[in-house]
């Protein structure tokens, strides 16, 4: 008997999730990598102190049948957990759409949920040679980029998104970033500029944005058949 899902957090109704549905979002305990921008250091860790049962995950499920149509699996990082799978599963038996938000830090256990999944967003962190910058973690690049070619061969419907701190970005480095991603054959990018609010590394400084930036979203918004802009 495998151990339950752990989850620290829940948000019981977002339009924002899942494209075009109804959806709740469990952010599964545990990460490996320590994103420096990272506003949910408080999932970081394997255990968490505000957990919820995963029993109670799915009365309160149980109880939304009819209302909410889609389930997403967010973190931290949901695919580090072996108990994600039988999860995702459980949901779909409820009569759930099964959404995933990942970056991939195991690629042979991404490529494993990636069947059990209907939507995945998945944060393409930066260039490869770029990712351990924001990660602290040796070898994330390589991993988050492998995990990107099992989402591409796999057919499953999804958004690439990247966070943006203009500290461990700039404007060109993103166009390339941008360029990279549609030459794989990345058809949906969205760029989040970051929330500064809370992040894993306070030291990280509060940067303004570089000026004249609408030249720089015109080219992305050309480039990929969608492309999105959230500015918090």
């Amino acid at each position: 008997m495998s151990r339950p899902l752990r989850v620290g957090g829940l948000v019981p109704l977002t339009t924002l999730d899942y494209p075009g549905l109804l959806a709740c979002v469990l952010f599964c305990q545990g990460c490996a990598w320590r994103c420096r921008y990272c506003h949910n250091p408080q999932l970081i860790g394997p255990r968490g102190e505000q957990e919820i049962p995963w029993t109670q995950v799915l009365e309160f499920l149980q109880r939304r049948q009819g209302l909410l149509q889609a389930v997403v699996f967010s973190g931290g990082e949901a695919t580090l957990q072996d108990a994600l799978l039988p999860a995702m599963r459980e949901v779909r038996q409820l009569g759930y759409r099964v959404g995933l938000h990942s970056a991939g830090i195991k690629p042979l256990a991404f490529a494993a949920a990636l069947a059990e999944a209907d939507w995945v967003g998945f944060d393409i962190k930066a260039l490869a040679d770029d990712v351990q910058l924001i990660t602290g973690v040796s070898g994330s690049g390589q991993a988050n980029w492998r995990s990107l070619e099992y989402l591409l061969a796999s057919g499953v419907d999804y958004e690439c998104r990247t966070t943006v701190h203009w500290h461990l970005f700039d404007a060109q480095r993103l166009w390339q970033l941008a360029l990279r991603l549609r030459a794989e054959g990345v058809e949906t990018f969205a760029v989040q500029l970051v929330r500064t609010a809370r992040m894993l590394d306070p030291s990280l400084p509060q940067v303004a944005s570089p000026a004249a930036l609408d030249e720089l979203w015109q080219r992305m918004d050309n480039l990929f058949p969608h492309f999105v802009l959230r500015d918090h």
